[in-house]
């Protein structure tokens, strides 16, 4: 037997603009995850493998984050976590992390009116301080532009790190102890989840990574517990709604019994 964590209505909540195929998800009837979490992989490779800059690829690898939102808002998954730039990405050559700053920042006006038009939420989560005023800026103001909506949940991870982040809940909650707001012995894993950039959210229920590599790379690392992966060849700028939909089917026919047997679930 297969567990379906949630299987919404039948109805499609159609986007706005779509761009992806609506007949190929139309196709998929099984169970969609609550939370989805993707890391977007290959963009580089993309680009060096037809002989363009490597920026040209993180360009096409944008046109690929619309469809998945889309494919997402259009079959019900409430929250899409995308891994966009870690901690560790800093370290790579200077005019390369200039010009992804400047994409983000072209990205944020550019998809602004889609967004809203399709009740999408944005949360940009990691160490914002690394970033630019003027990009901090940009970030607040499309974050509260979209709070209002509530059909999809868009959490974007820049300049974060799975490590980072658990060490800073561990400060967070260390610093409330000292003030006395906050006993010790009462933390627990949901206390210690609040203070995670994703507190309040579902764990993902499904990470799908791009371009055929076998590892975590710091992303996600406490809510990942429990999530079921799914690994494909496919570099990220040719990343498309059959794609998504493959992953879909591959976690539709598991088994999550979270520590229980087979007979339990």
């Amino acid at each position: 037997m297969t567990t379906q964590p949630h299987t919404p209505a039948p109805k499609r909540n159609i986007p706005a603009d779509l761009t992806v195929d609506a007949d190929v998800l139309d196709g998929y009837t099984g169970a969609v995850p609550r939370h989805v979490a993707v890391i977007m992989d290959g963009n580089g490779r993309w680009a060096t493998s037809r002989g363009m800059p490597r920026l040209r690829g993180h360009h096409a690898g944008a046109d690929s984050v619309r469809r998945t939102v889309e494919a997402c808002r259009y079959l019900g998954v409430e929250v899409l976590t995308l891994y966009a730039f870690s901690s560790q990405n800093w370290a790579r050559p200077e005019d390369e992390v200039a010009g992804l700053m400047t994409l983000f920042d072209l990205y944020i006006r550019r998809e602004r009116k889609r967004l809203n038009k399709n009740d999408v939420r944005l949360r940009v989560i990691g160490d914002r301080e690394k970033l630019s005023p003027k990009l901090r800026s940009s970030i607040a103001d499309l974050e509260g532009h979209l709070a209002h909506n509530s059909e999809l949940l868009l959490q974007v991870a820049v300049s974060y790190g799975g490590r980072e982040e658990i060490v800073r809940a561990a400060r967070l909650l260390a610093e409330a102890a000292i003030r006395g707001e906050i006993d010790p012995s009462e933390i627990d894993e949901s206390i210690f989840s609040s203070m995670l950039y994703t507190g309040g959210q579902p764990d993902p229920d499904l990470v799908i990574r791009t371009s055929g590599e076998l590892r975590v790379s710091n992303f996600l690392l406490w809510q990942l517990a429990y999530s079921e992966f799914h690994v494909t060849e496919t570099l990220w700028p040719d990343f498309d709604e059959r794609h998504f939909v493959e992953a879909l089917n591959a976690f539709g026919n598991r088994e999550r019994r979270f520590g229980k047997t087979g007979a339990q679930v």
